[in-house]
């Protein structure tokens, strides 16, 4: 089969409604997958996702955090894990008929200074990276498609200048660690960069660029990946950059891959 799987830091769903149906109705992913959708479970507004066949599964939360997979194939809730026991909307996984299992996280953004005795949001995002690892070490996933805003541009070309981010929060070299030991402990594959290896690739460009399409200062920290028994079968990946633009639009520019199952 094919599956094209969409992710999507839509930065409030129940605010952005009108630009995820224009996204499904231009689109039609098989799978999106939704993070910062702050909201609720039961005051995300699913009656226009279903009627153009989406059903939905989500972890919500007032206002922060929230995570959502709309899927128009027949998907089983798979359950979440609460990350470092704060009770967060982060992570939330569905299971499809074919026995591929979607995990979607939306990792903790970590503040402002990459120091976790100044911040204690970083460490926390830290702490989270770390028990992801130790969650993909003890439990191998087989068979699974992770993805979501991770909040961490691991490569050089992942940015818009290496160097002068290097000390700014989601490109530092601890974070990239930190996300290499969780991808390398459950054999993930990085499906973005495995079919996009060369050039710049960005998902995200600030809101306070004055215009963001021209100054194009943008970093990649959404991501798709899939572990080894998978991997080979993704065979496409697009980002929507156009959606950046789109009224009121989130911040971070839907990614798309299609697999052959």
């Amino acid at each position: 089969m094919s599956l094209t799987v969409c992710t999507w830091n839509i930065n409030s769903v129940r605010l952005r409604e009108p630009l995820v149906l224009k996204l499904l109705q231009e689109e039609s992913p098989d799978v999106l997958c939704l993070q910062e959708c702050k909201s609720p479970v039961d005051k995300i507004p699913t009656e226009n996702f279903a009627d153009l066949g989406y059903s939905l599964i989500a972890r919500g939360q007032k206002g922060y955090n929230g995570v959502a997979i709309l899927s128009r194939l027949p998907m089983e809730d798979a359950g979440h894990r609460d990350f470092c026991a704060k009770g967060d909307a982060r992570h939330v996984a569905g299971r499809l008929e074919n026995g591929v299992t979607i995990h979607n996280y939306y990792i903790p953004a970590g503040g402002d200074e990459p120091d976790r005795e100044k911040n204690e949001k970083f460490g926390h995002k830290l702490d989270f990276l770390t028990e992801m690892r130790d969650w993909f070490g003890a439990e191998p996933p087989e068979k699974s498609i992770l993805v979501g805003d991770l909040n961490i541009a691991p490569l050089e070309n992942d940015v818009w200048d290496h160097k002068k981010l290097l000390k700014v929060v989601s490109h530092t070299p601890i974070e990239v660690e930190h996300l290499d030991a969780a991808q390398k402990a459950g054999n993930w594959v990085d499906t973005t960069r495995q079919l996009m290896p060369d050039g710049k690739v960005y998902t995200w460009w600030s809101y306070r660029a004055r215009d963001w399409d021209a100054a194009d200062k943008g970093r990649r920290l959404d991501h798709i990946w899939a572990t080894e028994d998978i991997a080979a079968t993704a065979r496409e990946a697009r980002i929507h950059r156009a959606a950046r633009g789109w009224e009121r639009p989130s911040d971070h520019a839907p990614l798309f891959t299609t697999f052959d199952l």
